[in-house]
């Protein structure tokens, strides 16, 4: 992971950790939204996975899709 990457994935290992127990398992996409922002981050770096990780946030809302969203090559 680069170092812009580590960074940039220090609050989502925080929600990880703080929140993510209390507010349960309601995740409309596997695998989940933290896990694929981990897996985008080490897989494209800081700049492209940060993208990946706000457009893939920006899909889970009520009218959004749902299923299988893996992190592409």
């Amino acid at each position: 992971m680069t170092p812009l990457a580590w960074v940039i994935s220090l609050p989502v290992r925080a929600y990880r950790v703080v929140l993510s127990p209390y507010i349960g398992h309601s995740c409309r996409f596997q695998p989940t939204c933290s896990a694929y922002a981990m897996e985008a981050l080490e897989k494209h770096g800081g700049i492209k996975g940060t993208y990946l990780t706000v457009h893939r946030l920006l899909r889970c809302h009520p009218w959004g899709s749902s299923g299988i969203d893996n992190v592409p090559d």
